[in-house]
């Protein structure tokens, strides 16, 4: 059996607005899942990212936690709103600070800092201005990128520019699921292409500030049937062009899938107005990394109802398995041949109802199979010729899962929300033992 490759990366990750609280200290401004999660009814249970694990004031005892862990890396996100409150002009120097410090910290833990510019948390002002429907945040983000590549681009091991960013373009604007919570449509691939090429003034911008790697995290997840009807079969077709390829084609190809252009052009002919000449060879600049989160298949229905007319939904249970993100990570190769860049699997993991038994302990045996499925995937994508560098568990910590509050628990390390007491869970042994074994 082929061993993964040297020096291939371990680690885990989180975002800053699931985990960091601290929402109006040292001059953060507010972002639009501050006033998404404040509106009622739309997280469960009324959850907030307010206080969330307030790893702003507890970040030596998390980096303490990482240590003892073992990992290689940390995949965190800088919240845009602690650095540029408004999402414009001058660094906030205490926002700054906070994650020069979190760097250092990490650095002397024997822990590469893995930065992510954008986790979904857009300043509101950039949101009240047209947020990612306005051509003017790619380069509102493009100079927040310089900023930050500036003051940590000297010991960040590698920057991530976006995260799913087909996830803030599905359900943050045309479906309204998630903040800023419009409901566009077809009407939404003008936040697309906004942001995939705040993407590439962004690699460019941290590149001038001595950044060593610079990629992008894109979710995927393979596109199957749910019947043999020609309908459900062009709609698998056209979830796969949206899903996987719409977000990585312009990247590794300089032009957007056939499929998702002739969709646009019969549908929504004045949304493609965003694209203007020269910016694809913006978009395509060359990537070092490649981020691979790892979405369950989605089982496919064709559905003129639904905002692009299919119906993803997870596949039935015991119909796809680890084995879809081994597919993911061929099928990148198989696609983009040469082109294809490095691939790092920056976040795979498992919600579970965790609950500390009587004694304390959090046996949670179903995240481990589930990671040790998912690493094999990952072995047996290697074997199969595709270029992954890394893996990264989703995620470090029990943390705010976004508009299912706190009821989703994906991390290594249970949070008492109340309490904020940290309880290392069976996961956590487990994948520390297995860090040993690959050291």
């Amino acid at each position: 059996m082929t061993d993964f490759p040297d020096g291939f990366v371990w680690g885990v990750a989180t975002s800053a607005y699931q985990i960091e609280g601290a929402a109006r200290e040292d001059g953060r401004g507010v972002s639009v899942w501050d006033t998404f999660s404040h509106a009622p009814g739309r997280v469960r249970g009324g959850a907030t990212g307010d206080v969330a694990c307030d790893h702003y004031h507890r970040w030596p005892q998390d980096v303490a936690l990482l240590r003892e862990l073992g990992v290689g890396a940390y995949r965190f996100s800088v919240a845009w709103p602690r650095v540029q409150p408004g999402g414009r002009g001058r660094a906030n120097a205490a926002g700054l600070a906070f994650y020069d410090r979190l760097v250092d910290e990490l650095l002397g833990a024997g822990v590469q800092p893995w930065v992510t510019l954008h986790h979904w948390d857009l300043p509101q002002e950039l949101e009240d201005a047209g947020g990612w429907l306005n051509r003017d945040t790619a380069h509102r983000f493009e100079e927040y990128a310089f900023l930050v590549g500036e003051r940590l681009a000297d010991r960040a091991a590698a920057f991530m520019t976006l995260n799913e960013p087909f996830v803030v373009m599905l359900r943050g604007y045309a479906h309204g699921a998630h903040a800023p919570e419009r409901t566009l449509g077809l009407g939404a691939f003008p936040a697309a292409h906004h942001q995939l090429l705040a993407h590439g003034l962004a690699a460019q911008a941290l590149r001038e500030a001595g950044a060593r790697q610079v990629g992008i995290t894109n979710n995927y997840a393979p596109a199957w049937p749910a019947t043999d009807r020609d309908a459900d079969v062009q709609a698998a077709g056209l979830m796969d062009a949206l899903h996987n390829h719409l977000f990585t084609d312009p990247l590794l190809r300089a032009a957007y899938p056939a499929p998702v252009l002739e969709l646009l052009r019969e549908h929504a002919p004045q949304s493609l107005e965003a694209v203007r000449p020269g910016d694809l060879d913006v978009i395509a600049a060359p990537l070092d990394i490649l981020g691979v989160n790892d979405d369950r298949p989605d089982w496919v229905r064709a559905d003129p109802r639904r905002p692009f007319g299919v119906a993803p939904e997870p596949a039935p249970t015991g119909v796809a398995g680890p084995e879809g993100l081994t597919q993911t990570l061929t099928d990148l190769k198989a696609r983009y041949g040469d082109a294809c860049p490095p691939l790092v699997v920056t976040g795979s993991g498992r919600a579970l109802p965790d609950v500390p038994d009587a004694d304390g302990r959090v046996r949670d045996a179903a995240r481990i199979r589930f990671l040790e499925a998912h690493i094999e995937a990952t072995r047996l994508a290697v074997q199969k010729g595709a270029p992954v560098s890394g893996y990264l568990a989703w995620t470090f910590m029990d943390s705010f899962e976004w508009a299912d509050g706190f009821d989703q628990r994906f991390g290594l390390v249970h949070v008492d929300f109340g309490t904020q007491v940290r309880t290392r869970k069976d996961s956590f042994f487990w994948y520390q033992a297995w860090l040993r074994e690959q050291a």
